[in-house]
């Protein structure tokens, strides 16, 4: 299967490389490549990308609204933040907009790779010091109800196996279940908890009650 990506970043040298790796990778080809928010938004529902590169800290229109607008038009697309920067309120401000995974620019070319592999495959890729940050947040949640309530028992199924880090192809495999119902059930869980990615979704369940 081919997996579309189009990246977003300001920089030219990094976003030509960026460019020239994903074309050299197998089963992956780069449908656009923009310098600005402004022309992702415009330029991307057109490219209908499987994967977005996104970097966080973009000119003009803030990288928290490009994230937003891009799942408000896109709802299917899934975005993969890099970016020089690990201040906290960033991360999880990208996190809750809709961001997918969060990985730091020193990530190694051949992990960015295998990142939007796990992303389109259902992952949600963090750099390991991005996720320290975003479990230590999980840990400092005070109680609440239950967000659960109102997920169907297969919905809590798959929902507690995307906690456990599941592919959606394993998780389709586990349950025996077909890869799109997976996808079908995921929809309705972020649409019952109110969230827009995986990580908020994960991060709603492990919140302590």
């Amino acid at each position: 299967m081919l997996i579309k990506v189009s990246i977003v970043e300001d920089n030219d040298r990094v976003r030509e490389s960026l460019t020239s790796l994903i074309n050299g990778a197998r089963g992956l080809r780069c449908v656009g490549a923009h310098r600005s928010a402004e022309a992702a938004l415009k330029l991307i529902p057109q490219e209908k990308p499987d994967v977005t590169l996104l970097d966080i800290h973009l000119p003009r229109l803030s990288r928290v609204d490009c994230v937003r607008k891009l799942k408000a038009r896109e709802p299917g697309l899934l975005v993969l933040m890099l970016t020089a920067y690990e201040d906290d309120d960033l991360i999880f401000q990208a996190l809750k907009a809709g961001a997918n995974g969060y990985l730091v620019k020193q990530t190694p070319a051949s992990e960015i790779l295998a990142a939007i592999r796990e992303v389109h495959e259902g992952g949600a890729p963090m750099s390991s010091n991005i996720a320290r940050k975003v479990i230590h947040s999980f840990h400092q949640t005070g109680p609440n109800e239950s967000p659960t309530e109102t997920l169907s028992p297969r919905e809590r199924e798959i929902l507690d196996l995307l906690a456990k880090g599941y592919l959606y192809k394993e998780i389709a495999d586990t349950l025996s279940i077909a890869y799109l119902t997976v996808h079908t059930h995921v929809r309705n869980i972020y649409e019952k908890l109110h969230v827009r990615s995986r990580t908020e979704a994960v991060a709603k369940y492990l919140r302590p009650q």
